[in-house]
């Protein structure tokens, strides 16, 4: 009984283990990210900030401006070029829907029936990319002279005759008309449209096409509730790629269209290189980024994905 109510000898102390090695590298991810937030900084926020201060200046080139926070400036801008801002939204929609039907076929087709051609194909996808956009801009206005053989086919075919009663085009006119803007803009930015999709359409899962088969679904079926649902991170994507240079551009309607299609960009370059009306021309461009920044909000939550490609 003594023995089993003797307390346990004590313990001996155990030896301190290794002090746990210090964490090297820590600050390294923020070291490499640091360029590029000091390249944001000097190259967008600063010019950012001072157009801001700009487009609430009064004054002069002559005089000098100064800050006065005049923001009627704003207001003033917008009820006098509004027709530009709706002329520039319908525009780039329109060549986004365009190359939207025109891009998805083909993204399809380089995903999953280009075979050993895909290569060749893409490489025909951005073979545009390999001139400058002034170029490409400048020989649509050879496809679309009078008298050339897009015209005439367009005639044959009395596609000028729906195109003038949408006002479109004028007579047996293509060039300086809307419909010569839209051209350029959808073949200048269809490339942005078909790389997301391809992207997007090369991530499904052949076997998800398989097990639709297997469950007795046409194609037309498979497609409508697997492929086009699995692809709109790409139509997402391709689409914000799409329109938002577009909306922006000034090169196509400049050289393309004629007074009645300038569209706000062409507003803008006149008011800073011409006019020299900074405040309206600042101002004018933080109206079509607040613009594009609400539709492209109001877009990506009604799309129903935030997965980007």
């Amino acid at each position: 009984m003594s023995t089993l109510t003797e307390a346990p000898p004590p313990l001996a102390p155990k030896a301190p283990g290794p002090k746990p090695p210090k964490r090297r590298g820590r600050w390294t991810p923020y070291w490499l990210l640091l360029p590029g937030i000091l390249w944001l900084l000097v190259f967008f926020a600063l010019p950012m900030i001072y157009q801001a201060s700009t487009s609430v200046q009064t004054g002069s080139l002559e005089a000098g401006y100064k800050v006065t926070w005049h923001f009627a400036t704003y207001w003033d801008a917008l009820s006098a070029y509004w027709p530009q801002f709706v002329r520039s939204v319908l525009y780039a929609g329109t060549a986004t829907i365009l190359c939207l039907l025109l891009g998805y076929p083909l993204a399809y087709l380089i995903a999953f029936r280009a075979g050993r051609w895909r290569n060749l194909i893409m490489i025909l996808v951005i073979a545009p990319f390999f001139t400058s956009f002034l170029i490409r801009t400048l020989a649509w206005k050879t496809i679309l002279a009078d008298g050339g053989p897009v015209v005439g086919a367009l005639n044959t075919l009395h596609v000028l005759d729906v195109t003038n009663w949408l006002g479109w085009t004028a007579g047996d006119r293509v060039l300086a008309t809307p419909l010569a803007v839209v051209c350029g803009l959808t073949y200048n930015f269809l490339p942005f449209m078909i790389l997301p999709l391809y992207t997007s359409l090369e991530r499904i899962d052949g076997r998800l096409h398989e097990a639709a088969g297997d469950l007795y679904a046409r194609p037309s079926t498979t497609f409508r509730k697997v492929t086009f649902p699995l692809s709109m991170p790409g139509v997402v994507s391709g689409t914000l790629l799409t329109f938002i240079p577009a909306a922006g551009d000034y090169v196509n309607a400049d050289l393309l269209g004629s007074t009645d299609t300038r569209m706000v960009g062409n507003v803008i370059q006149t008011q800073f290189l011409r006019v020299l009306d900074y405040p309206t021309a600042a101002a004018l461009s933080f109206i079509l980024m607040a613009a594009i920044l609400l539709m492209v909000t109001l877009y990506i939550r009604r799309s129903g994905t935030e997965d980007l490609v």
